[in-house]
């Protein structure tokens, strides 16, 4: 896979679309602020802070489970297995979250239950996760460069009408950070970024190890500038102090209401690509946790019968890791079908709040890792910038978001004050990491010789080796 197909994969999963039409909506209408385009840049450059060690060592180590593969690397084999868990439960939350998003997205145009339509999409990114990765990188790019031009389409159109008959600079404006909403909009903001590490579990599939670095960090910056100025337009075209309630009235119809002016046509493109934006984001967490699974139970970690692969002509799939990814899917689908959740305001919130807070803790942990890793793990060329400035830098960055998102976790999942539900999340991930912990002493003791391979597995390349070539 060539950088530029790295890239697609990590752009692809935090799907430009979805955070547009859903989280800029809902991060103004939550928190009320108007310094949001700032937030996306200070928070881009937290991110791409962590992305900095956690590259290196995914480049350095090259496991298809990266953050499995990085902690067993870098500190022990024992926390190895626990990110691995950790990775697993963060991915797999994400990725079901988004077919209650689907369901009800086309619940809403196009009528009928929410959990029909998520069982269409569970099928098609199930078909698509068992073919090669080829398949998958092409549909992913084709969406994500209809993507953004919507995106760039909606930024012209925001920007070409502004409220207040001038463009307004207020969203950059530093004081709009002193607000009492900013923990939430700087954890609803850290989630708009999750999926940009996708490529690290790719590097045994790249065609060059060191363009996992550039593809992940290259894709933040991009990210990051485009969520700004889409938040930008979005606030100068309603207003920045009148954006926050019309993003939480449903019948202001943000953000499409602001593309009217181009061309109802453009509106329903944008509704459709919505929809495909939702499906390709689903595959391409789909794909990441079919390579965790793949990756550790050929080592022995997880039954080693999830390590099969499939293939139709030169190339492979990892077929145990999909199926047992599509099985999960079902049964979360199942589950909150049957209990009568609203599927955005319940499934959709919890789950992806859940993934984004264990992503961002192995994020942390990774750049921990750097700090760590012993010179055997850090090769010959070692940068300063790589393993010690950076990763500081993202540490200490990456702590004060996680306490804003961990202390503002209630309110963004809508619950009473004082309620204790929500600290169910950051139990379920403490909770899953000591079981890995327990997992891994269980190995040690019964079956050395899976404990000792943790991390170490012989290499089973299960996708073309050859470049995609892709051009935008």
């Amino acid at each position: 896979m060539t950088p530029v197909g790295l890239s697609i994969f990590g752009a692809a999963a935090s799907a430009p679309m979805v955070v547009l039409a859903g989280g800029l909506v809902t991060t103004y209408a939550t928190t009320g602020v108007t310094a949001l385009p700032l937030t996306f840049v200070l928070v881009a450059g937290v991110v791409a802070l962590l992305m900095v060690g956690y590259t290196a060592l995914a480049r350095q180590v090259g496991h298809p489970a990266a953050y499995y593969g990085i902690l067993a690397h870098a500190v022990s084999r024992s926390w190895g297995v626990a990110a691995g868990l950790v990775a697993l439960v963060a991915y797999t939350g994400i990725q079901t979250s988004l077919y209650g998003l689907f369901g009800a997205t086309l619940a809403g145009q196009l009528g009928g239950t929410w959990w029909v339509w998520a069982g269409i999409a569970w099928a098609v990114v199930g078909a698509l996760g068992v073919r090669a990765i080829v398949l998958s990188t092409w549909v992913l790019g084709g969406v994500l460069v209809v993507s953004l031009l919507i995106v760039g389409l909606f930024v012209v159109a925001g920007l070409g009408s502004p409220a207040d008959g001038a463009v307004s600079w207020e969203g950059f404006h530093a004081s709009g950070l002193a607000v009492g909403g900013i923990g939430g909009a700087l954890a609803l903001c850290v989630a708009a970024f999750m999926g940009v590490d996708a490529p690290g579990s790719f590097v045994e599939e790249a065609v060059d190890r060191r363009s996992v670095s550039r593809a992940t960090i290259t894709a933040v910056l991009v990210l990051g500038g485009v969520y700004a100025v889409a938040a930008w337009a979005m606030g100068v075209a309603v207003g920045p102090q009148t954006v926050a309630a019309r993003a939480a009235d449903l019948s202001a119809g943000l953000p499409f209401s602001i593309l009217e002016p181009a061309g109802t046509a453009w509106v329903g493109v944008a509704g459709v690509v919505l929809v495909f934006a939702i499906v390709t984001s689903m595959l391409a967490f789909h794909n990441v946790i079919a390579r965790y699974v793949f990756a550790m139970a050929r080592e022995g970690v997880l039954p080693a019968g999830l390590a099969r692969t499939d293939s139709t002509t030169r190339v492979s799939a990892p077929r145990g890791g999909s199926f047992t990814q599509s099985a999960v899917a079902a049964v979360v689908v199942g589950a909150f079908a049957v209990s009568g959740a609203d599927p955005v305001a319940v499934m959709f919130t919890w789950l992806s709040t859940l993934g984004a807070l264990g992503l961002l803790c192995l994020l942390i942990a990774a750049s921990v890792a750097a700090l760590a890793a012993p010179p055997a793990v850090r090769g010959q060329r070692v940068g300063i910038w790589q393993w010690k400035v950076a990763p500081v830098l993202g540490v200490l960055g990456g702590s004060v978001v996680l306490v804003a998102m961990v202390g503002n976790v209630g309110s963004l999942l809508g619950a009473a004050p004082g309620s204790p539900y929500p600290l169910l999340l950051p139990v379920i991930l403490a909770a899953t990491a000591t079981a890995g912990g327990m997992w891994a002493r269980y190995l040690r003791r019964s079956r050395p010789e899976v404990f000792a391979s943790i991390g170490h597995g012989t290499p089973k390349t299960h996708a073309v080796p050859d470049a995609i070539h892709i051009s935008i």
